[in-house]
C-alpha cells in the first residue's frame, strides 16, 4: 500500500505556494477573475503527484476550498454515478458492462459501458439519469461514504422532468437476446434542505420562464465539494495509494474501461467534430481552443456547467515529458446574478480562466524538481 501524504499549503507573499504563484499571474484571463474574487466565488485544488519506492505521495495546495460554501456541482456529479455503478455491476453475477437495457417506458436502449461513455465524452444527462435509475441515491452516496468520498449527496437526476422523485424507475434489462428481467423499483430518503453557506445565491431567477425576486435556493440540489471530487479522483488514478477499504470493488477490465471513457476525446466516439471539439468537456489548459489537443497530453476527467457555475475536476497527465498532477476547480461566472437565465459568462470569463490556470500549472510542472 502507498502512502499518501497530505499538505495544505496557504502561501505568503513570497509565493512558495505554486497555486498562488499560479493565480498571481499577470495574464488578463486571470487578473479579471483575481480581481473580483467575491463575484466569483472561486475554489481550487492542486495536488503535486511525487513517486517514492512504490509510494504515491500526495501535495494539495489549496485556495479557498471550504466544503461549507456551497457551489452547485452539476455534471461532476456524474464521476460517482459512472464508479458506483460499475460497482454495483461487479456485485451481480448476471450482469456486466455490456448488458443491454433500457428504462421502463423510454425508447432508448443502451448497455451501462454506452451510457459512462457517454457521460465522459459529452457530458450526456440521459446517461446519467438512466445510471441512476439503476442506482438508487441513496446505494449512490452510502457508496461515496464508505470509501471515504465524503461529504457528498446526489439528490436528483440532471435536467429532467421530475428529477427529484425518490422512487426509480424500473429497467428492463437483457439477459441474452431473448430473455429480459425487470427490475423493481428503489425507494430512497426524500433530501432534506442542506444548511451549508452560500446556499441562496444571486438576486433573482428564473421559475417556468417566469422571473422571481429574490435569491435561487439550492439547498434541495446535489450537493459535491471540492474535497469530495479530488477524494474521488484520487481513489480512481491511484487505488494502490490507499488502505482497501478505500479502495472501490472494481475489477481490471472495470477500471481500465472507466479510465480510458474519462480521456477519450468525442470524436473517438463517433461525435462530429465540428460541434464536439477534442475540448469540449476539457476546460484545464485547452478549454478555450477549439484545435485538436496534442496527444501526448491525456486529461482524466469530468465537468459540469449550470447555473453559471463551471467546475472540472481533473487528472492531467504529459506521457512525453512524464508528469502528472491534479485540479479541481469551480468558478461563478454570473454577472448579473439571475439564476436560470441561460445568461452566463461561461465563454467570456470562466473557460478562459480555467485554461489558463491550467497551462501556468502545467508550466509549473514541466520545470518542477521531483
Amino acid at each position: 500500500m502507498g502512502l499518501i501524504i497530505f499538505t495544505v499549503s496557504c502561501g505568503g507573499v513570497s509565493y512558495k505556494d505554486p497555486l498562488e504563484k499560479a493565480l498571481s499571474s499577470k495574464n488578463p484571463l486571470i487578473t479579471r477573475v483575481m480581481e473580483n474574487l467575491k463575484a466569483h466565488e472561486l475554489q481550487i485544488r492542486y495536488t503535486q503527484i511525487d513517486r517514492r519506492n512504490d509510494s504515491i505521495i500526495f501535495t494539495d495546495f489549496d485556495f479557498q476550498v471550504n466544503k461549507d460554501n456551497y457551489f452547485y456541482p452539476a455534471s461532476t456529479a456524474k464521476f460517482p454515478v459512472a464508479v458506483a455503478t460499475l460497482e454495483k455491476l461487479n456485485a451481480i453475477d448476471s450482469l456486466s458492462m455490456h448488458t443491454r437495457f433500457y428504462v421502463e417506458g423510454d425508447s432508448v436502449e443502451t448497455t451501462f459501458a454506452q451510457a459512462i461513455s457517454e457521460i465522459f465524452a459529452v457530458s450526456d444527462n440521459a446517461a446519467n439519469n438512466r445510471l441512476i435509475e439503476f442506482l438508487g441515491q441513496d446505494d449512490l452516496n452510502q457508496r461515496m461514504r464508505k470509501r471515504g468520498v465524503q461529504p457528498i449527496r446526489i439528490a436528483h437526476r440532471l435536467s429532467a422532468p421530475n428529477g427529484d422523485d425518490v422512487t426509480t424507475k424500473p429497467l428492463v434489462i437483457y439477459l441474452n437476446d431473448s430473455t429480459t428481467v425487470l427490475s423493481k423499483p428503489i425507494i430512497n430518503t426524500p433530501a432534506k434542505p442542506l444548511q451549508l453557506r452560500k446556499i441562496k445565491k444571486g438576486k433573482g431567477y428564473y421559475e417556468d420562464d417566469s422571473p422571481q425576486k429574490g435569491p435561487f435556493d439550492f439547498s434541495l440540489k446535489n450537493y459535491f465539494p471540492i474535497q469530495s471530487q479530488n477524494a474521488l479522483l484520487k481513489r480512481i488514478i491511484f487505488p494502490q495509494a490507499f488502505p482497501k477499504e478505500q479502495q472501490f470493488d472494481l475489477k481490471d477490465e472495470q477500471r481500465s474501461f472507466l479510465l480510458e471513457a474519462m480521456h477519450t476525446l468525442p470524436a473517438k466516439l463517433g461525435y462530429d467534430p465540428e460541434e464536439y471539439y477534442d475540448s469540449y468537456v476539457k476546460f484545464f489548459m485547452f478549454g478555450d481552443m477549439y484545435d485538436p489537443m496534442p496527444e501526448h497530453i491525456k486529461i482524466y476527467n469530468k465537468v459540469g456547467y449550470a447555473y453559471g457555475t463551471l467546475t472540472d475536476c481533473a487528472y492531467i497527465h504529459d506521457t512525453k515529458n512524464n508528469i502528472d498532477f491534479m485540479i479541481n476547480a469551480t468558478i461563478l461566472v454570473n454577472s448579473n446574478e439571475v439564476f436560470n437565465d441561460d445568461n452566463y459568462d461561461y465563454d467570456e470569463v470562466g473557460i478562459p480562466f480555467l485554461a489558463q490556470l491550467g497551462r501556468e500549472l502545467y508550466e509549473y510542472e514541466l520545470k518542477r524538481k521531483r
